[in-house]
């Protein structure tokens, strides 16, 4: 059974970081892309970062949204089954609850995991 689990949410202030991490178990975690998507009330989903499938310890090729890019960094590690996203410069509307989902390409999303809540006050 493939599971994702999120962690490393909470309540940040503006300007502050936060590092999240979605931990894998059930499949061969190398063998997947891996995207971070968030959610705020009464907004589309929208995919802030993905890291392409990596057959090394870690790297793969990785992607940003405008609206994260230079202060978000996606990163993975393979021994540990576990993606990362580390914020800096966070802003009010990052808030958000933040996903992960892992699928055969960058652009798939097959297994997802249940959220984070991120919430930065201003």
């Amino acid at each position: 059974q493939v599971q994702l689990e999120e962690s490393g949410g909470g309540l940040v202030q503006a300007g502050g970081s936060l590092r999240l991490s979605c931990a894998a178990s059930g499949l061969t975690f190398r063998f997947y892309a891996v995207g971070w998507f968030r959610q705020a009330p009464g907004k589309e989903r929208e995919r802030v970062a993905g890291i392409s499938a990596s057959l090394s310890a870690s790297g793969g090729s990785t992607t940003y949204a405008n609206s994260v890019k230079g202060r978000f960094t996606i990163s993975r590690d393979n021994a540990k089954n576990t993606v990362y996203l580390q914020m800096n410069s966070l802003k009010p509307e990052d808030t958000a609850v933040y996903y992960c989902a892992a699928g055969s390409t960058q652009g798939s999303s097959t297994f997802w995991g249940q959220g984070t809540q991120v919430t930065v006050s201003s």
